[in-house]
C-alpha cells in the first residue's frame, strides 16, 4: 500500500510505491512493463480510485478519479517512458513525484519521476495522458472547470517537449 500523498512544497506529490519481487527482471531490476503498473499506483493513490471500485482506503489530497459522476470514466490516451537508469529491485518502496504537466480541453496529462529509495537516482520519467469518458454517450467529455480547478495546483514542467 502506498503512503498518503505529500506536497513537496512545490507543484509536486510524493508518493511510495511499493516494488514486488515479481516486479523483477532477470537482470535483477523492475522489468519495463511494471514501471507501467508502478505509475498506475501512484496515479491512483494520488488522486483516488475511479469512483465506485475498490472499498474505502487511503485518502487521497486530490480526488480527481473517485468523485467522477456516474458512467464518466477515465481512460488512458498515451504513455510516454524514458528510462534512464535501472530501478534495481528492494524491499523497500519506490519515491514517485507526480504533477500535471498540461491541461487542455478534453484531456490532462499526469507526468512523473521515479526515484531509487536507496541511491536517490532519477530512474524513470514519463508522462500519461488520460480523457474523461462518458460510456452511456460513447463521448470524451471536456475538462470541467471543477476538474480544472483540482489539476492547476499541481500544474507544472512537462517531462517531454
Amino acid at each position: 500500500m502506498a503512503s498518503d500523498p505529500r506536497h513537496d512544497g512545490g507543484t509536486k506529490l510524493t508518493l511510495h510505491v511499493p516494488m514486488r519481487w515479481g516486479d523483477m527482471d532477470a537482470y535483477g531490476h523492475i522489468n519495463n512493463v511494471e514501471i507501467l503498473r508502478i505509475l498506475e499506483e501512484a496515479r491512483v493513490h494520488g488522486f483516488g480510485p475511479p469512483a465506485g471500485t475498490g472499498l474505502p482506503g487511503v485518502e487521497v489530497e486530490l480526488p480527481v478519479f473517485a468523485d467522477l459522476p456516474q458512467g464518466t470514466q477515465a481512460l488512458v490516451v498515451e504513455h510516454r517512458v524514458k528510462y534512464l537508469t535501472p530501478l534495481n529491485y528492494r524491499n523497500i518502496p519506490a519515491r514517485i513525484q507526480v504533477w500535471i504537466s498540461a491541461i487542455k480541453g478534453a484531456s490532462f496529462t499526469v507526468a512523473y519521476a521515479i526515484f531509487d529509495p536507496v541511491s536517490t537516482a532519477k530512474c524513470v520519467v514519463a508522462e500519461t495522458t488520460l480523457a474523461f469518458f462518458d460510456e452511456r454517450t460513447s463521448t470524451l467529455l471536456r475538462i470541467s472547470a471543477h476538474k480544472k480547478a483540482q489539476l492547476e495546483p499541481l500544474l507544472g514542467e512537462p517531462n517531454f517537449r
